[in-house]
């Protein structure tokens, strides 16, 4: 039955259920319920109201879409980690390489955009990933953001729900390791092209 129960309460577990069920009052429920928090959420992070509204909707549309396959017991950490990532991926893909990017493509001819400025950038971004390796998804977010998204220590502390000092002890951390590999790699290429 696609109907919503009369109770005058029905739990975040029930409505899970009865979404994977298939039932469309459960995610009407779920919509009425989250869309405003999930939305306030984006918003005060990216200060962007189409934005913000259009992650909320691609997140509403994907749990619909995969409602037969969801892999969560709580509704409410699954939709506000999803605004995160959905924040967090947004934010890295209007970045600094975004917008170097689109400077260089507004002062290149067609045929010289496939550059060597670009090829570096990646490989600079590739050995980044691999010095941060060894570190814990928190650190690595940290130091990505900071670094090469340019936060600064308190949007990241309150980004993340962290203190000052554990995000300056997490860019600490990391900033070593990552010179270090570079610094190993460096030496290897040189090593490699003098020998």
């Amino acid at each position: 039955m696609n109907v919503m129960p009369d109770r005058p309460h029905v739990s975040d577990q029930q409505l899970l259920e009865a979404l994977c069920e298939g039932h469309d009052w459960a995610f009407t429920a779920i919509y009425d319920q989250y869309w405003y928090p999930l939305y306030k959420a984006a918003f005060h992070k990216l200060g962007q109201r189409h934005i913000a509204e259009e992650i909320v909707q691609d997140i509403f549309t994907r749990l619909w879409n995969e409602r037969r396959n969801l892999r969560t017991n709580t509704l409410n950490f699954y939709l506000f980690s999803a605004v995160r990532f959905e924040v967090i991926d947004h934010i890295r893909k209007a970045g600094p390489r975004s917008r170097y990017l689109a400077h260089y493509q507004a002062f290149a001819s067609q045929s010289e955009r496939c550059t060597d400025d670009e090829v570096a950038y990646n490989e600079l971004l590739h050995s980044i990933d691999e010095g941060l390796k060894p570190f814990s998804p928190k650190t690595r977010e940290i130091f990505k953001l900071s670094r090469i998204e340019s936060w600064t220590v308190g949007q990241i502390a309150d980004f993340m729900n962290l203190s000052d000092k554990t995000v300056e002890y997490h860019l600490s951390k990391a900033s070593k390791a990552v010179r270090e590999y570079i610094n190993e790699t460096l030496l290897v290429l040189l090593l490699s092209i003098f020998s």
